[in-house]
């Protein structure tokens, strides 16, 4: 599912009990450096929005931001909402489960729409 696509971008949620969504650059580029100055600014100026949105809608208790990529070696950034009782706190999303999920109240839906409908003006 895509939530948010132009020439340069596309966003897609990961599916998890956690909001959390990826920011992917259309072309491949395999790092940061390699990419036009122009498009990292687009980059990072999709992310604040992104972050805001999640913010202002989940009320988390921190913001995680991630750019492994060592398993899809291209551009792409996590954006993950995390709470002091989530199911992994305090390791990393993708490290060991400390309890059972806690069940995110909020619409993922109404969210993606959310940050979909404040992208469309970002363009």
């Amino acid at each position: 599912m895509i939530i948010f696509q132009n020439e340069n971008f596309y966003i897609e949620p990961e599916p998890h009990s956690l909001p959390w969504l990826k920011i992917f650059t259309q072309t491949p580029y395999k790092e940061l450096t390699d990419m036009p100055r122009e498009l990292r600014d687009e980059l990072w100026r999709l992310y604040y929005i992104v972050e805001e949105e999640m913010r202002s809608y989940f009320q988390p208790d921190k913001i995680n931001m991630a750019s492994f990529a060592n398993m899809l070696p291209r551009v792409h950034v996590h954006v993950i909402a995390r709470y002091k009782d989530d199911a992994y706190f305090p390791n990393p999303v993708w490290g060991e489960k400390m309890r059972e999920d806690k069940k995110v109240s909020e619409d993922f839906e109404l969210f993606y729409k959310k940050v979909a409908d404040r992208l469309k003006s970002f363009c």
